[in-house]
């Protein structure tokens, strides 16, 4: 009896090596939307997904998304009606796979061109995709845009629903005007536990801000100080080449 009881350990203990990283929990469902509104032009939105595509690069957010066996899908998303995942739910269980997602990202052509902008109707359908994907620990809505809601229900009518289903909204507020998109953001897109918007300086600054924007939200057990800290003094994973 002991001899078999060796050996039913021995063999659990094995097959939990060589399982697949697939069949570990999903620790990150993050949807990724893209704003593609009448304000962005061509060159501003290869700025986007080359910059989002560098990003992901990033080997603090590859390893983070790979130790959270994460779920990524990209939305993008301009007026009432035209709202699109254009890439979708792709498991994140090794580095390759981070990077031939990010190769996706590069290569994602646009779906419209001279829309308005409707972040409420954007939300809305991110929420309804992770129905697809349950079972994940974190629900993630990341949100990138140029301008304030102007089709469409507010993007603040969703938070009750946001918070029903325990998702979070963060954002990135790409500054272009004098608008305050960043304020903005802040009272009417943003909610659940822990969410933020961060500022890009207009569209060259993008990149390195939606660098720091997924680095926050991949590595759940450190903090953007932390994590700025790493970067700033040459930590080699940070190097997204």
């Amino acid at each position: 009896m002991l001899r078999y009881t060796v050996v039913m350990r021995l063999f659990v203990i094995l097959l939990l090596c060589v399982l697949p990283r697939a069949a570990l929990a999903c620790g990150l469902a993050l949807v990724l939307a893209v704003d593609v509104s009448g304000s962005v032009d061509s060159r501003e939105y290869d700025i986007q997904m080359k910059g989002l595509a560098a990003a992901l690069r990033d080997g603090v957010v590859q390893d983070a998304l790979v130790d959270a066996q994460a779920r990524l899908t990209v939305v993008q998303w301009t007026g009432s009606s035209r709202q699109r995942q254009t890439i979708p739910w792709t498991a994140m269980t090794t580095v390759a796979d981070v990077r031939a997602f990010a190769d996706q990202v590069d290569t994602d052509f646009r779906r419209w061109r001279n829309f308005s902008t409707a972040i409420g109707e954007a939300v809305a359908l991110s929420a309804e995709l992770f129905d697809l994907v349950p079972g994940c620990e974190r629900r993630v809505i990341d949100v990138s845009g140029d301008g304030v809601s102007n089709e469409g229900d507010p993007p603040r009518d969703f938070h009750p629903m946001m918070k029903d289903k325990d998702i979070v909204i963060n954002a990135l507020a790409i500054e272009t005007d004098a608008t305050d998109l960043t304020a903005y953001f802040y009272e009417n897109l943003i909610v659940g536990e822990g969410a933020f918007v961060i500022t890009a300086n207009g569209f060259e600054d993008y990149p390195a801000q939606i660098r720091r924007k997924l680095q926050r939200e991949t590595t759940k057990q450190l903090s953007l100080s932390r994590v700025s800290s790493i970067c700033d003094h040459g930590y080699k994973k940070c190097d997204h080449k």
